[in-house]
């Protein structure tokens, strides 16, 4: 299956990635890579490209709408981790639907979940 956040990038190129310092710590367990990071305030740091407009993550692959992803996926900040694409676990995402619409592509739906590939049908049992 082909997440459709792989054909998206849009929550990377409209949002501040802003977290706690502590993230990008190695020695406190945190796995942010530092380089890929500017200071925020005293307690946060942000995401390198989307502290100001236009917005795109330094770790953004890709182009957004076609085909997107992320260059630190197992290392993204805990933020990150924490937005839910659009009817993923079976509700709407205020975030996902956001993002999308600012990049003027169609919001998720239930079918995306079922249907990946856009073509309209579930996939046909396979006989034994």
């Amino acid at each position: 299956m082909l997440h459709p956040c792989l054909r998206c990038g849009a929550c990377c190129a409209h949002f501040r990635v802003a977290f706690h310092w502590s993230e990008a710590e190695s020695f406190l367990g945190g796995e942010v890579p530092a380089e890929l990071t500017a200071k925020l305030d005293p307690h946060r740091l942000v995401m390198r490209g989307t502290e100001s407009k236009p917005v795109r993550c330094v770790a953004l692959q890709g182009e957004v709408g076609v085909q997107a992803s992320c260059g630190i996926y197992a290392q993204r900040p805990s933020v990150c981790r924490e937005v839910a694409p659009s009817w993923e676990f079976g509700e709407a995402s205020a975030q996902c639907d956001k993002a999308r619409l600012v990049h003027g592509l169609p919001l998720l739906t239930p079918q995306d979940w079922i249907d990946p590939s856009g073509a309209g049908a579930p996939p046909l049992p396979r006989s034994a």
